[in-house]
């Protein structure tokens, strides 16, 4: 694996573990099983039939809590506390055998962007559970799914492309969050 691959797949998989951890397992692990997707043996245990199976249970919990409006929002609370810490051990393990110092870095790294994410995702459904009906709490859902799926194949079709867009995306996500720190302040004066 080249450095721009190492990098992408360490940015990407911390990325995507802010809003879909176990989805990220379960296709890491799948994809790295039947050979299409090479995984540094420091991350090789996500391709064992157990750690697969209960990141597709997961999966598949998370897929039925995101879509329950109100709901969703104490699941991303509740996974604050496991995804951030998570999507910084899988940026530090992507970097395979390096030098510690560098998988020390890669995993505060790793976290930060985990966090920005998750915040942003946090934040933005918790935004969209203001409105009474189900349907945009469904679409946002349904949109980061897609959103997952769409970056880490764009992490692996396309390294530098996904590391652009990914730097894009972490500003947005910035400004989102300082967006919903106004809005969560305002309610709390009004309160």
């Amino acid at each position: 694996m080249d450095m721009a691959q190492t990098i992408a797949l360490s940015a990407g998989l911390a990325w995507a573990s802010g809003l879909r951890l176990y989805l990220v397992v379960f296709l890491a692990g799948v994809l790295s099983y039947f050979g299409y997707l090479h995984l540094p043996s420091t991350l090789a245990v996500l391709q064992h039939p157990l750690v697969i199976a209960v990141a597709g249970i997961m999966a598949f919990a998370e897929l039925i809590a995101d879509k329950v409006p109100a709901f969703d929002s104490v699941w991303d609370g509740f996974q604050t506390f496991i995804r951030i810490p998570a999507g910084a051990l899988l940026a530090a393990l992507a970097l395979g055998d390096a030098d510690p110092a560098w998988m020390v870095a890669a995993g505060l790294i790793g976290g930060t962007i985990t966090a920005g994410t998750h915040f942003a995702k946090a934040g933005s459904r918790l935004a969209i559970n203001t409105s009474p009906e189900p349907f945009s709490n469904w679409l946002a859902s349904f949109g980061e799914e897609g959103l997952v799926l769409g970056g880490l194949w764009a992490m692996l079709a396309s390294p530098v492309l996904f590391l652009v867009l990914l730097a894009v995306f972490m500003i947005v996500a910035v400004l989102a969050i300082r967006l919903f720190a106004r809005l969560l302040a305002g309610v709390f004066r009004r309160i």
